[in-house]
Parts: C-alpha cells; sequence; structure tokens
C-alpha cells in the first residue's frame, strides 16, 4: 500500500534562509527539514522555473529556483528519506492561471519548435537531476493549467497545442525513467466543470499520466464541500490518482509589514484582506488553521485515489526580502507591484519561525 503523502513545498527555503529565517520548535532551533520530517512530512515539492533571472543577470526572488536551487534542496529532502516531487513551469517565473510567460530563451519559436523545446529542456533537466544526485519520485509537467502554457500559443480552448506542449514534456520524462510517475496539475480544485472540460479535452489528444493534481485555497476555491465532491468525482472518471498539489489557510489576521520591513501601503498581504478571509469555513487563528486542516485531510482521505497532499510554503517568513517579485520579476510577468510577502500568514510557523499548532494536526492524522 502507498503511503499517503504529507507533503510541503518549500522552493522559497534556500533563499529564506539565507535571508535570515530560522525555524523553532518548542523554543529550540531547527533545521527545517529535519524540523518538518518529525511532523509527519514524507514529501517535499520543488518548483522549477527555466531562467528566473533578468536579461542583465538579477535573480528574480521568490526562491530563484533555478536548477542549482532545485539540486541542494532536493538532496536535502532525499537525504532525510522523503520523496520528491517536481514541479515543471515552463517559464522563467510564476505560471499559473493568470500568467504562462514564455521562457525568454524560447521567445521567437513556432509551435513544433516550442515543443520541442519542452521536451529538450525536461529531458536535459531529469537528466542532470540525474547525474546530481537529486532524482525527483514524482514530475508535475506543467503548473496550475487551467487555462494551458506557453501563452499565446497554448491557451484556452485551443486544446490541441496544450496536449501538445504536455505530451512532449511527458514524452520527455518516459524517455529517461519510464516508471516515474507524472501529475498533470489545474487550481480551483473545487470546480468541478473546469476539470471536467479540461481532462475530457486534454485525453481525447494527450499523453497518458498517472495523477491528477489540484489546487485548493478556501478564500478562491470554493468550500471544503466542494473540493470534496469534484475529487470523488473525477476520481471516479478519469479513474487517476489524485493529489492536492497546493493548500494552505491563515493562522492570523495580524500585518506583517513591519516584519518585512515595509511601509503598510506598499504591500497587499493576505491578512488586511478581510474580505476573502470572509468566504472561507474557518477562523484565520492558529486553532482555526489546525482544524481546517483536520477537517481537509479527513475529507479528502475518504476519497478514493487520493495519495494526499502539499502544502504549500509552510516556512515562508515575513523576513526582509521574502517578497514574491521584485522589480525585474514583474517586468518579466508583466504585472504591477509591489511584491512584498503576502503569504507569511498563510504558513505553518508564525512570523517569528515557531511552528504552530497545524503541524501537529498534520504529524497526528491517521487514515484510515
Amino acid at each position: 500500500m502507498k503511503s499517503f503523502i504529507k507533503g510541503m513545498d518549500i522552493s522559497s527555503l534556500n533563499e529564506l534562509e539565507r535571508l535570515g529565517a530560522r525555524y523553532y520548535q518548542d523554543g529550540q532551533e531547527r533545521e527545517l527539514v529535519g524540523l518538518l520530517k518529525d511532523y509527519g512530512t514524507n514529501a517535499v515539492r520543488l518548483r522549477l522555473w527555466n531562467d528566473p533571472y533578468s536579461e542583465s543577470g538579477v535573480p528574480y526572488g521568490a526562491g530563484t529556483n533555478d536548477l542549482d536551487t532545485t539540486v541542494r534542496l532536493g538532496r536535502r529532502a532525499l537525504d532525510k528519506g522523503m520523496d520528491f516531487l517536481l514541479d515543471l513551469h515552463y517559464s522563467d517565473f510564476w505560471a499559473d492561471p493568470g500568467k504562462q510567460c514564455i521562457p525568454k530563451a524560447w521567445r521567437g519559436m513556432d509551435v513544433p519548435q516550442l515543443e520541442q523545446a519542452v521536451y529538450d529542456f525536461t529531458r536535459q533537466t531529469l537528466t542532470e537531476l540525474k547525474d546530481r544526485g537529486a532524482f525527483p519520485t514524482m514530475v508535475q509537467v506543467g503548473n496550475e493549467l487551467s487555462n494551458g502554457l506557453l501563452w499565446p500559443y497554448g491557451r484556452v480552448p485551443d486544446y490541441d497545442r496544450i496536449a501538445g506542449f504536455v505530451s512532449a514534456g511527458i514524452r520527455a520524462v518516459r524517455s529517461v525513467a519510464p516508471g516515474l510517475p507524472v501529475m498533470l496539475h489545474l487550481d480551483n480544485g473545487g470546480n468541478n466543470a473546469l476539470y471536467r472540460e479540461w481532462f475530457d479535452e486534454y485525453m481525447k489528444r494527450g499523453e497518458d499520466f498517472e495523477v491528477i493534481g489540484l489546487s485548493y485555497y478556501p478564500f478562491w476555491h470554493g468550500t471544503l464541500q466542494d473540493l470534496e465532491d469534484n475529487m470523488h468525482d473525477i476520481s471516479a472518471r478519469y479513474g487517476k490518482e489524485l493529489i492536492v498539489a497546493e493548500v494552505s489557510m491563515g493562522h492570523t489576521m495580524e500585518d506583517y509589514a513591519s516584519y518585512e520591513k515595509l511601509s503598510a501601503d506598499r504591500r497587499k498581504g493576505m491578512a488586511t484582506k478581510s474580505e476573502l478571509a470572509a468566504k472561507i469555513e474557518y477562523p484565520m487563528t492558529e486553532d482555526g488553521q489546525s482544524d481546517f486542516m483536520q477537517d481537509f485531510l479527513t475529507r479528502i482521505s475518504r476519497v478514493k485515489g487520493c495519495r494526499g497532499f502539499y502544502y504549500w510554503e509552510p516556512a515562508w517568513l515575513p523576513v526582509p526580502g521574502s517578497g514574491w517579485a521584485n522589480e525585474d520579476a514583474l517586468a518579466y510577468v508583466g504585472e504591477e507591484g509591489p511584491g512584498g510577502n503576502e503569504w507569511a500568514n498563510q504558513a505553518l510557523f508564525d512570523y517569528r519561525g515557531n511552528a504552530l499548532k497545524a503541524l501537529e494536526t498534520i504529524r497526528d492524522f491517521r487514515t484510515e
């Protein structure tokens, strides 16, 4: 029987530690990966960006998740006996339903050339990870593909091109490791219509895969019942394993601008967005976060074929410099700033790095 995944996306950890983030359990400073393992974590998820630097070499931040960073973090997890899910964005920075930017090196390519670039990049990445002792145990081909990838070419509703790009990545995975599980990942885990349309269309055209990944953020993606209902439906409809590849919940409404040393008007953090907090079923307190995780875990464990979850960026503390995008990164994705942390109150540690109650809830949860 496969173990239930209790995973953590710690993609920003290397940068956070360099910026001064420290983590504590019962008042004692701990190395994070070992601390998480003590709380039941058995897998990590790491994003990979193609070239997260400006043309002049300025790192984009938010982890600056290039291959060297992925190797360092992947080794740390594998050395602790954890699994490693590699999250390929096929972009130089964040790829999600609102942005899927073509990597700088691929600009000017036509569709066949982009398919080949996806194949070559995927194969080269996996070959190098194998050579450097950081080979993943699962690969995610694309990130939050709800609206496609490599815009404007692979954008919904052009499922022919979407399937072409994704299938190129899958074929590359198979060429290196035929038995390595492949995940395809969408956002909005409570939206059944989205999942039915996307996977119905993909499966008419695309290469086979093993796992459907979902993102679920309660302030954006419906109720926990919506998530559970969707997971039951797509499990029966497609016969694939399911993993909630991203989930989080707030633990406080306290503003953390002072921790980042930013003025309050320069950040748009979740902690001040009461209109989003009003949409969720549990209060944004330490107990509320813990109760949410208990409910979430109970529900997903009832779904046939659900392998588990990855909590998104549980260690993203509001240390100075820990923002989601700097000016060069904002220029690349074409968005306005500011690029402050915006996530610290979703972490599983308080603003000073102390482990929160929800980690105990995760540790103590047992599947039936």
